[in-house]
């Protein structure tokens, strides 16, 4: 399930297709089968189990040229709110327990939005303007999660702009 927000217009309701303007956000439920979900520019290889260093780990990330994976709390359905804007928004660090800045390549212009194994095909497609993007992935409750796994108020924020390649850089660290 998405809900698409501020300036959106879709394309192809058959392929989930949205072209983006200004801002723009999307509000997801995502299966985040093996504690994890991906964005990905579609001609990516995606994220290889390699990608899951030590320091992917710590940072709650793999990154792949083209390609990231976001670590959960739970391995169930988790919200997601991805933002795409013109410029870096604002970020009050206190409201987040964890956040990673980093920058992913869309040479396609178009981000694929999955589960770890949901079927890519069928899954939620992005169009942007091709280039580099900044982008910041930050993370909320995530000690706030049932003690068998199933129930959690963990939640997770996707936030992309135009921007230049920057590397890893974890901004507020939360205990792995």
């Amino acid at each position: 399930m998405y809900v698409c927000n501020a300036q959106c217009v879709a394309v192809d309701l058959d392929h989930s297709l949205y072209i983006f303007h200004e801002m723009t956000d999307v509000q997801l439920q995502l299966f985040a089968d093996y504690f994890q979900f991906y964005i990905q520019d579609e001609q990516s290889d995606g994220i290889d189990g390699d990608a899951w260093t030590d320091i992917a780990s710590n940072a709650r990330l793999a990154l792949e040229a083209n390609a990231f994976a976001v670590s959960t709390a739970r391995n169930m359905e988790v919200p997601v709110k991805i933002v795409i804007s013109d410029i870096s928004p604002d970020v009050d660090l206190s409201l987040w327990d964890h956040v990673v800045e980093f920058s992913i390549c869309v040479p396609s212009g178009r981000l694929v939005v999955a589960g770890c194994t949901d079927y890519f095909p069928d899954a939620l497609r992005l169009t942007l303007e091709s280039g580099c993007y900044e982008a910041r992935v930050l993370y909320a409750n995530l000690d706030k999660v049932s003690d068998d796994g199933l129930d959690g108020d963990d939640h997770y924020r996707v936030e992309l702009w135009k921007g230049h390649a920057i590397p890893l850089k974890v901004l507020k660290q939360h205990a792995v």
